[in-house]
């Protein structure tokens, strides 16, 4: 069999959407966010250069906030996933609220390209009970919020139940694909500092041990596995200052070399499922 080795680079353009949801509202923070709009220019040069698609999961507010990047984005041909109407966790929603929200999303979607969204990924990865049934109903073919796997695509279970104290009882798999990720193929936590009440987020790591990390887990994909899929997550506000944009592009250069296939989310999810048939 001919191995194949797939690479997703996704873009959250939260901009201040995830400051605002958070709470931090005056104007150091809001403009922590603003810088997304700088990164997200830098990085749309970047991957035009290398004729590389992305996918890019955008907050309905982004979108409202920043229309003329996002339709730059749209027709640079990338893909365009669901990340909530604001940045709000899912888990932080009724189920009312979740699904209106789901709907909010992604008519402003729709209205930025003309389609729905076939791919989620929800607001700090922290889905609801509610969510695998909200996005089957809504016609989503995958999320891309779990952890479950490092490098092979798998199917939501819906129904499971957490005992405190006795062994999990998991539920069936749906018909929702799961793409899942990782912290450590996140820019967000190696990179940003963040004082909160709760503790603080040190971020601020070197960069050129973070790009060995990254590379050495598509090597780990390349020796173990035939087939797989690596998504990479990053923010425009984060991966866009100077320094980490040169890693960036060490990492495309990098990957290339190693025989990485690159294509958006929702193509590498289609390859699965057919697959899978």
């Amino acid at each position: 069999m001919n191995q194949r080795h797939i690479v997703c680079l996704t873009f959250d353009f939260d901009a201040v959407s995830g400051w605002i949801a958070k709470g931090y509202t005056t104007p150091t923070p809001i403009s922590r966010g603003e810088f997304g709009a700088i990164g997200a220019k830098r990085i749309l040069e970047l991957l035009g250069r290398y004729n590389i698609p992305a996918t890019w999961f955008i907050p309905g507010v982004t979108i409202g906030t920043y229309p003329d990047i996002c339709e730059a984005i749209v027709g640079a041909k990338h893909e365009i996933g669901h990340h909530g109407w604001t940045h709000t966790p899912p888990a932080q929603l009724s189920a009312a609220k979740e699904a209106e929200d789901l709907e909010r999303g992604n008519e402003a979607i729709r209205q930025l390209c003309g389609k729905h969204a076939n791919g989620y990924r929800s607001p700090s990865w922290d889905l609801s009970p509610n969510t695998i049934k909200l996005l089957l109903q809504q016609g989503f073919v995958y999320d891309s919020s779990m952890m479950g796997n490092d490098h092979l695509p798998y199917w939501a279970r819906v129904g499971d139940v957490i005992h405190k104290d006795q062994p999990v009882d998991f539920g069936q798999p749906s018909e929702l694909l799961e793409m899942p990720i990782s912290w450590t193929l996140d820019d967000y936590p190696y990179f940003e500092f963040v004082r909160e009440k709760s503790g603080i987020l040190p971020g601020l790591a070197a960069a050129k041990g973070v790009l060995e990390n990254w590379l050495n887990d598509f090597s780990y994909m390349a020796a173990t596995e035939d087939w797989g899929v690596l998504t990479y997550t990053f923010h425009p506000f984060v991966i866009g200052r100077g320094h980490r944009m040169i890693i960036l592009e060490k990492l495309i250069k990098e990957l290339s070399t190693k025989g990485a296939e690159f294509m958006t989310l929702d193509e590498a999810a289609r390859e699965f499922i057919k697959r899978d048939e």
